[in-house]
């Protein structure tokens, strides 16, 4: 019996991590951390994913480094309703990935999560810790620049979106116009987590009018991650915004009147050019 009880206390020993042992968080967030030690590493959206990264380089309980002494880095908590992967085998850094439910609340949820050193072969043992986030529907902030454009038909109207990603996820998002006559274009953009990214998007109509419409970002993965921008278009049929457009070689009008623009444009450019001369 007394043989049998040292036996199973070395093996609990064994399997302990050592003191010195840590794990170097490097994404979303930079930390280091001992066994049972705790990280927030930020916000993170409804139905949105986001990855846990970690170097596998570690310190063994003499201080002395050991290389690769993480094998794997894995959940072994999740709240209900949450999914998560762990990371691929000897990946470097290693990349655990955590998928939140499109239905999950608003709150502060925790994750515990391990890192392994398989069979223990770096005799390091397998550390603990634990992952804070905050789920909420508010990570990112939009700017939308100009408000008010004017172009003529069929010439675009260059809108610049700024997409300020304070989240932890660095799912895609999309940027679309509502409220316009038979649109229907969207595109799909990425802006990693804790930065900040600029992006042109391009409308325009063909019919003449006054029109107001909402330039929406929203992510990938839920619809309840949104923001939108009142815009004020003004589509004038006037020579002025024809012949520039024809200049940059946009279609703008009527077969029938083509001709006609396309002299004003060669003319305009004429007269331009002589002006540069005198």
């Amino acid at each position: 019996m007394r043989l049998l009880l040292i036996m199973v206390s070395a093996f609990i020993l064994a399997s302990e991590v050592n003191a010195a042992t840590y794990v170097s968080i490097v994404g979303p967030r930079n930390a280091t951390l001992y066994n049972n030690q705790s990280i927030y590493l930020g916000k993170v959206g409804p139905g949105e994913s986001f990855y846990i990264s970690a170097s596998p380089n570690t310190t063994n309980a003499q201080g002395q480094s050991v290389v690769l002494g993480w094998d794997t880095i894995e959940a072994i908590s999740l709240p209900a309703g949450w999914d998560s992967q762990k990371a691929a085998l000897y990946e470097d850094p290693m990349k655990m990935k955590v998928t939140v439910p499109s239905n999950a609340k608003s709150g502060k949820y925790m994750i515990t999560v391990r890192t392994v050193n398989l069979n223990n072969y770096s005799k390091i043992g397998n550390l603990t810790f634990y992952a804070y986030v905050n789920v909420t529907p508010d990570v990112f902030r939009l700017i939308v620049t100009p408000s008010s454009i004017d172009v003529g038909p069929g010439q675009p109207g260059d809108l610049y979106v700024t997409i300020n990603n304070t989240g932890i996820s660095d799912d895609p998002f999309i940027i679309n116009a509502y409220g316009l006559p038979a649109w229907n274009s969207s595109d799909e953009v990425i802006s990693l987590h804790s930065t900040r990214n600029s992006f042109v998007y391009p409308v325009y109509l063909y019919e003449p009018g006054s029109y107001r419409f909402n330039l929406t970002v929203s992510s990938a993965t839920s619809p309840l991650i949104n923001e939108s921008y009142g815009i004020n278009m003004t589509v004038k049929e006037d020579l002025a915004n024809d012949y520039q457009a024809l200049d940059k070689g946009i279609a703008l009008s009527p077969v029938i009147e083509e001709p006609v623009y396309s002299f004003i444009s060669i003319l305009d450019s004429a007269y331009r050019y002589i002006s540069a001369k005198v």
